[in-house]
């Protein structure tokens, strides 16, 4: 079974420098009754269904789809409930791992964050001095939960 093992830690945008070529992502969420997350995404000239477990510590279960980009773009009109997570995501290769580097706009405008994948919950990383506080396992962080509770809302 696929899993997704991700720490996710805020930065300090002033310490990384050219950000270039980032990639363009909307996606949106569809409603389930348990933990569990069914998200739509566009990212730049691809689409992807992804169907995420409950998070237990940093590692869930993931299953990720490549879909036709139109069946994405009428999934998140007719099928996701209320706004889309609008944000551009930067991959900055480092040692042996890769960061995504995602800045929000719309409504999560000023969220800047870092995620990481690894392979084993205790796999030690190299922490970029760009780097300032963890949050991984804090909800409020988490893409999903955005979309009720944007940035914007919590100054």
């Amino acid at each position: 079974m696929p899993k997704e093992i991700e720490r996710k830690f805020l930065i300090d945008l002033q310490k990384l420098n050219n950000l270039d070529n980032g990639i363009t992502i909307k996606q949106g969420y569809i409603s389930t009754t348990n933990n569990t997350v069914v998200r739509i995404r566009m990212a730049d000239k691809n689409a992807y269904l992804t169907l995420k477990g409950e998070n237990k510590g940093i590692t869930r279960t993931e299953f990720e789809y490549q879909i036709p980009v139109k069946d994405a773009e009428e999934m998140i009109t007719e099928l996701c409930n209320g706004p889309v997570i609008e944000k551009t995501r930067y991959l900055i290769p480092l040692s042996k791992h890769t960061w995504e580097i995602d800045i929000f706009h719309g409504d999560n405008d000023g969220l800047a964050v870092a995620e990481i994948e690894l392979t084993d919950e205790n796999e030690s990383i190299d922490i970029p001095e760009w780097i300032t506080i963890e949050v991984s396992g804090d909800e409020k962080y988490y893409n999903s939960n955005l979309l009720n509770y944007p940035f914007k809302a919590w100054k």
